[in-house]
């Protein structure tokens, strides 16, 4: 069924909070929070729709307007503590929104705002014990301040081995995808040489069908014919004996 023109704007705006919860906005950006608003009305429109999609599409975008909405609630905490375990009980959408996407938008944002929240509490983990140890020594400080270093190095790993597994398994369900496809074809032109050959089966055997019920008709008439024939010649033998008979009689009379 063909989406209507009130799914196609929910999923056009979707995409765009999607962008703009992907990028990093001031304290003071007010447009996603509105645009969630926003996609929540549509939503519940969508839903009293008599020509509304199917569940499990529905289920689906009531999962990434909860995902933007709980997003939007835990950025609101002060603390980063809460703020990750606030994105720890979120759950991201389980299918890309447009066919652009290799994985979901969603999903990556959840990654990324876990990760920028482990950074956060680590920098202020990091900050209170080097503002405690820089009073003692400034050398830990210099060895603080490289740890955080590495720290931020590892999460970036880890970052991108996410995105490479990620991208590692987008290839292979393409692939998987690409195999069914040239399978579904090839028995697709398997059934249908098969067909060809039995309408081709079907036609000879209508032919031959014909062929033989016009030489059984043709046999028919010619056994009716030989039939006729023959008795013509007996009658024509049976008189010529009759008539033969009658001469010899007349030609020889009877002895006294």
């Amino acid at each position: 069924m063909a989406a209507t023109r009130l799914e196609l704007n929910l999923m056009r705006l979707l995409s765009r909070c999607e962008a703009l919860a992907a990028e990093r906005r001031d304290p003071e950006e007010w447009r996603l929070e509105k645009y969630v608003a926003a996609l929540e009305d549509m939503l519940r429109e969508l839903k009293k729709q008599s020509s509304k999609p199917a569940p499990e599409l529905l289920n689906e975008y009531s999962r990434k307007v909860d995902f933007l909405k709980g997003l939007l609630e835990a950025e609101k905490l002060s603390s980063s503590t809460e703020k990750a375990l606030a994105n720890q009980f979120l759950a991201p959408g389980r299918t890309p929104t447009t066919a652009k996407e290799r994985t979901p938008a969603t999903k990556t944002v959840h990654l990324q705002t876990k990760a920028r929240c482990t950074g956060q509490m680590r920098s202020e983990l990091l900050g209170t014990v080097r503002s405690c140890k820089c009073l003692f020594s400034p050398c830990s400080c210099r060895g603080l301040a490289s740890d955080e270093k590495q720290s931020a190095v590892e999460l970036d790993a880890v970052l991108q081995h996410h995105q490479d597994m990620q991208e590692k398994l987008a290839e292979e369900m393409l692939s998987l995808a690409r195999s069914l496809k040239n399978n579904t074809l090839a028995a697709q032109n398997v059934i249908k040489q098969d067909n060809q050959t039995l309408s081709h089966s079907l036609r000879m055997a209508d032919q031959n069908f014909e062929k033989l019920k016009d030489e059984s008709d043709r046999l028919e008439q010619h056994a009716k014919k030989s039939v006729n024939w023959l008795l013509w010649i007996m009658l024509i033998v049976v008189c010529f004996i009759f008539i033969s008979m009658i001469l010899f009689i007349r030609i020889f009379p009877k002895l006294k």
